[in-house]
């Protein structure tokens, strides 16, 4: 068996937070976002066996606790991914995927055979936005939301243990976070600085007044600041410290 195959990082400690993985890309992905870092392996083909990814996977193996599958668009090659999961499992390694959504049926089968313990999931917009700002049509719409209904169910009832819908924020899709947070009540929501080209980014105060306005904790992550979870004001870094404004959190 093959995949396209379209890199790999041996060890990562900001793809899944509290986890060292490493990082498998899949090349490939029917959603054109504007901003993506992986652009050059949107298209094109890299075919490799899927052993000589197990191989990459073992080396990493002392190192790490968990693999992470990204993209490109790594559900789109359903066998591979669910292949490498499995020989992951036999492993003892924790397997998470990042995912755009548009095939749910590889994460419900992935789900329903044990395989996935984090789903990542990237909504880019609210729905009726998609159509013209990423280029797919109302059923890879209506797949990303049968993704978000598989994962909160599956998270709700313990069967995906981890579960983060993460919105990357530009300016002037601010008021989108309002519609997203209610479609994706019960699962951690993470509000992500969008970095492109010339455009300034959102800062974690503009992030921060956001969050204040859907009035739920929510994961901020930016340059500047890393990763904070944050709650009307109140602020934990790494799991443990609570502060009550950034200036304080930097000074730590």
């Amino acid at each position: 068996m093959k995949i396209n195959f379209g890199g790999f990082v041996p060890l990562s400690t900001v793809d899944w937070r509290g986890r060292a993985v490493c990082t498998v890309f899949f090349r490939g992905c029917p959603v054109r976002c504007y901003y993506c870092h992986n652009r050059e392996i949107q298209t094109g083909e890299e075919l490799r066996e899927i052993d000589e990814i197990e191989d990459m996977i073992r080396q990493s193996r002392l190192a790490i606790s968990g693999v992470i599958f990204s993209g490109g668009e790594a559900t789109m090659q359903k066998e591979a991914l669910m292949e490498l999961a499995r020989r992951c499992r036999k492993m003892n390694l924790a397997v998470g995927v990042q995912t755009n959504g548009v095939f749910p049926d590889t994460l419900k089968e992935m789900i329903d055979e044990g395989l996935l313990d984090l789903v990542h999931l990237d909504i880019k917009t609210r729905w009726e936005h998609y159509p013209r700002m990423l280029k797919v049509g109302d059923e890879a719409v209506s797949n990303i939301k049968r993704s978000l209904e598989i994962c909160k169910k599956a998270h709700a009832d313990g069967t995906l243990p981890e579960f983060q819908v993460v919105v990357t924020l530009f300016p002037g899709r601010e008021e989108d976070v309002d519609v997203i947070a209610r479609e994706a009540n019960g699962a951690e929501l993470v509000l992500q600085q969008g970095v492109w080209g010339s455009i300034p980014p959102l800062q974690f105060e503009d992030l921060k007044k956001i969050a204040d306005k859907i009035k739920r904790e929510v994961r901020i992550r930016t340059r500047e600041d890393g990763e904070v979870i944050y709650d009307r004001n109140r602020i934990t870094i790494a799991g443990s410290m609570v502060l009550t404004d950034i200036n304080q959190a930097r000074r730590k």
